[in-house]
């Protein structure tokens, strides 16, 4: 059963992340290995394996990222060990400008200005790949999702590192 199922979804890029954690609370209920204290040792262990299931499937659900990646998995594309390079001469020149620009929001006289600036370019550029992912996902040219996928996956780390600036900054 994939998480999909498990969590009672059709297989999309879109879910509602509010129902998501009601069912995952539910489910957690259910098979919470508490419930199975006193049960036989295969019982104990199988409500422990479907539990991490539950809460394997519940991370991978409420992460855009790992969802688009699980999807990709279910379709036959792994993402998870590859190494392929983006090969996107745009984006690569994007890439360069937005590491120079963080490097230099740490020079700056109002860093705070220049961090609230940069996060919502990030979160914008973000907002336009996902909803490109959904489309592609949609029809089903998973190749190019899996693009969309390899540049939103350098968007999350640059919007961490740049988390990690401002948390320095403020020490």
């Amino acid at each position: 059963m994939n998480y999909f199922e498990l969590f009672g979804l059709k297989p999309d890029y879109t879910v509602d992340l509010a129902s998501v954690s009601k069912t995952y609370r539910e489910l957690q209920m259910q098979f919470h290995p508490d419930k199975f204290a006193t049960a036989s040792q295969s019982d104990k262990l199988a409500a422990m394996q479907k539990a991490s299931q539950i809460n394997d499937a519940f991370q991978t659900l409420k992460s855009p990222l790992r969802r688009a990646e699980y999807l990709l998995s279910l379709a036959g594309v792994d993402l998870q060990h590859e190494q392929q390079t983006l090969r996107d001469p745009a984006f690569l020149m994007q890439q360069m400008e937005w590491r120079e620009q963080l490097e230099e929001i740490a020079q700056s006289r109002d860093p705070d200005s220049e961090i609230s600036a940069f996060a919502k370019q990030l979160a914008c550029h973000q907002d336009t790949l996902q909803q490109q992912l959904v489309t592609t996902l949609a029809a089903q040219s998973y190749q190019d999702a899996a693009l969309l996928v390899r540049k939103l996956k350098f968007m999350f780390k640059l919007q961490q590192e740049l988390e990690l600036l401002e948390e320095s900054l403020l020490e």
